[in-house]
């Protein structure tokens, strides 16, 4: 069974780790800023378990790691291993410190003399100040990817469940920022032919840097209207597209309701993704039940999300079978979920319906339950 819980102090190697093996902002290799993004994740647990507004200091929203965040990690319960990572920032940006990205438009230009045109992509930059949420930080420990338990989507869908628990803390509208295509020694094509030349620093110095802030960006980027067929065709080609180890993240999202907006990374191109909060499935569909006790063997279940948020700001949750009772206004549990969860009388049970279709390759039998 696979436990899927907020991040702690003692996952710090693990998610050091997992950090050095790809490129995100919200994520850096730095042991010091994971470190402090783990305690800032769990006092924004904390806040929102106490009923308590999520706050940001005067000043700190031009920078990623001072928005509260929610971190997820997901552990095998067999070994007590983590294998994954995953993120929700509350708010990304906000008035006087913008998201900041390159709108992608079509210019045409049209000659009556040679009776013949052409058409151009131009990206001019765009400072959002209305804070949308964003998702991010998905990391899976190579081992496990595509794996037949879906480790992967367990531990990107959950944030998703957790908004639905908790919608009045993020935002109307949700971002996700998709990686772009990255060489093999940490470098971004797209950046060293259009971003370097605005800002002089290697592109991993760059991106470290927008932790502590991004007016940088604001203010060294051109406010004209860029034309990128200067660009040579190994640079131009990268916009708008994502690495290998991305596609199925991106196609996953689509799925859902996110949409490319004609917006990309400023940095490497990496698209941007966009979808209506109340509009995502996952988060309608979510809703707390009182928890009715252990299910009988032979109860009608649900296949979905179940979790419990515990009074120290401690969130748990997994992947399983759950049965509704009393009018389908409470939840029961079976036993084995009942001591993952750690489930007392009076707890109140988050639940979201989705079938994952869990494959077991040894009997390749397919599987509506949680992963054993």
């Amino acid at each position: 069974m696979f436990l899927i819980r907020r991040a702690k102090a003692s996952d710090l190697d693990l998610l050091l780790k997992l950090a050095k093996m790809v490129h995100f902002i919200n994520l850096p290799a730095d042991k010091d800023i994971i470190s402090e993004k783990i305690e800032r994740s769990r006092r924004s647990f904390q806040a929102v378990h106490d009923g308590t507004a999520l706050s940001v200091k005067d000043g700190d929203r031009s920078a990623v790691g001072n928005s509260p965040i929610f971190m997820f990690t997901i552990e095998d319960t067999s070994t007590g291993n983590p294998l994954g990572t995953s993120m929700i920032v509350a708010r990304m940006g906000g008035p006087g410190h913008p998201n900041i990205s390159f709108q992608l438009e079509k210019k045409h230009f049209f000659s009556e003399d040679l009776q013949q045109g052409t058409s151009h992509t131009v990206a001019t930059l765009q400072l959002d100040e209305s804070g949308p949420s964003e998702i991010g930080g998905l990391i899976l420990g190579p081992s496990f990817r595509r794996n037949p338990y879906k480790v992967g989507k367990q531990i990107s869908l959950i944030r998703f469940h957790y908004m639905g628990l908790h919608r009045q803390h993020f935002a109307d509208r949700i971002l996700a920022e998709m990686m772009a295509p990255i060489t093999p020694d940490g470098h971004n094509t797209l950046w060293e032919y259009l971003g370097r030349r605005f800002i002089n620093l290697p592109y991993t110095e760059a991106d470290k840097f927008c932790q502590r802030s991004r007016e940088f960006m604001v203010s060294l980027l051109p406010r004209e209207p860029i034309y990128l067929s200067l660009l040579p065709p190994e640079a131009r080609k990268l916009v708008g597209q994502v690495g290998p180890d991305t596609v199925p993240a991106r196609r996953m999202l689509e799925e859902l309701g996110f949409r490319y907006t004609n917006r990309v990374d400023p940095f490497d191109g990496g698209p941007h993704l966009e979808a209506l909060t109340d509009q995502i499935p996952l988060v309608r569909e979510t809703m707390s039940l009182p928890y009715a006790g252990v299910s009988p063997a032979n109860e009608p279940k649900v296949t979905g999300f179940i979790s419990v948020d515990h009074e120290d700001g401690e969130f748990r949750a997994l992947y399983g079978q759950y049965a509704l009772a009393g009018d389908r206004k409470s939840v029961m549990l079976p036993q084995e979920v009942v001591e993952v969860l750690d489930v007392a009388e009076d707890d109140t049970i988050g639940i979201t319906p989705l079938d994952l279709r869990i494959q077991v390759p040894e009997t390749k039998r397919w599987l509506t339950a949680s992963a054993t």
